[in-house]
């Protein structure tokens, strides 16, 4: 008796330190991630500023598209890599052709030959999920985009959801809550295409009519609005271009990265990658693998429409290659389907249930 109480309290032991060792290892990942800032303290309006509402604390912003207007805002300055985060709420309802962006770019100062990393959020008619866009550009590489669009695995209306992109010399990262969705590393064959010159981080939403609902199928309608989307926790890590503020553009462009560029920021990349967040170890990748199958509706590495020979950077796998149209689109998706007023068991076989494409819209 006293034996099994021993072995019966052993366990009670070890099972409690498990779960302290798992509690420590979250704690230490998460104190990993830089910090959030306030809007003060690394952003300004870039227009619309009547639709722009600001948190007492200055941590929130809410931004509103209305008839009138879009609203967004840029970073105080330009950055030579980084991590960019934020917690994002979008809007409710019938969302058609709203468009609500978080993205790094310079197209403001190099306008034929720009840089661009974008997280967009794609709205959709009643009853229809929010798609989630990614794109990589580079040196204005706009005829050559790599766009990639998933299905949330969240209804990113009810609450704020971490969105985050990495971008260092070597690798571009997207990522939602926390987990990598798109790893876009940089090769040789990839040439003027992967961003290397200074960007800012915006935020905005805007009427994106002519496109982002079925092509354009369904556009923004106002008797539905206005549209507030919330970005908080803002977070901002890299290395600032020196002397290169959002105004002075002139210096910008004058300031490649060159040796000394390359030399000021060195320690910077060399802590940005080897933060634990960055760290692409081979259980990320599975998550990152298993996430991209559930949710991925089309990728630019599967369109044959566009372009008979994949970019340099796609992990081409011809198993799930056979799972999408010539076109890129998924044949199947797992689209998260809301219980509206009949049986849970229902709302529960439709989550898991594999529907084509054609029928999800």
């Amino acid at each position: 008796m006293v034996a099994c109480w021993h072995q019966q309290l052993g366990l009670l032991v070890a099972a409690a330190a498990a779960l302290l060792m798992t509690r420590l290892l979250l704690v230490s990942a998460m104190s990993d991630v830089p910090g959030a800032i306030t809007f003060d303290d690394g952003f300004t309006p870039l227009f619309g500023e009547a639709n722009m509402e600001r948190s007492p604390d200055g941590r929130t912003v809410s931004l509103t598209l209305n008839r009138y207007s879009g609203a967004g805002f840029i970073s105080s300055h330009y950055y030579h890599h980084g991590f960019f985060s934020a917690d994002i709420r979008l809007p409710k309802d019938h969302t058609a052709g709203v468009v609500v962006a978080f993205y790094l770019s310079n197209g403001d100062v190099f306008e034929k030959n720009h840089d661009e990393l974008d997280v967009e959020f794609l709205g959709n008619r009643r009853r229809h999920e929010w798609r989630l866009q990614t794109n990589v550009y580079g040196n204005g590489s706009t005829d050559r985009g790599r766009e990639e669009r998933y299905l949330m695995p969240f209804d990113p209306t009810l609450e704020a959801h971490r969105f985050s992109i990495l971008w260092s010399s070597r690798v571009v990262i997207f990522y939602v809550d926390g987990v990598a969705v798109r790893e876009v590393p940089r090769s040789g064959a990839m040439g003027g295409d992967y961003p290397s010159k200074p960007m800012a981080l915006y935020a905005t939403i805007w009427d994106g009519s002519t496109w982002a609902t079925d092509n354009g199928r369904y556009k923004v309608n106002y008797k539905r609005g206005p549209f507030t989307a919330d970005f908080s926790d803002l977070v901002l890590r890299g290395c600032p271009a020196a002397a290169a503020r959002r105004d002075d553009p002139a210096a910008l462009q004058l300031q490649q990265l060159g040796s000394d560029e390359d030399d000021r920021c060195a320690g910077s990349e060399f802590e940005l990658m080897t933060a634990e967040y960055a760290i692409m170890t081979p259980r990320k990748r599975m998550e990152m693998r298993r996430w991209r199958q559930r949710q991925m509706l089309y990728t630019v590495c599967y369109d044959t429409n566009r372009y008979p020979a994949p970019f340099p950077e796609c992990d081409v796998n011809m198993e799930e290659r056979q799972k999408f149209w010539e076109w890129g689109e998924s044949k199947v998706v797992r689209p998260r389907v809301r219980a509206r007023s009949g049986s849970r068991r229902r709302a529960a076989t439709a989550t898991t249930q594999q529907v084509s494409l054609q029928q999800a819209d």
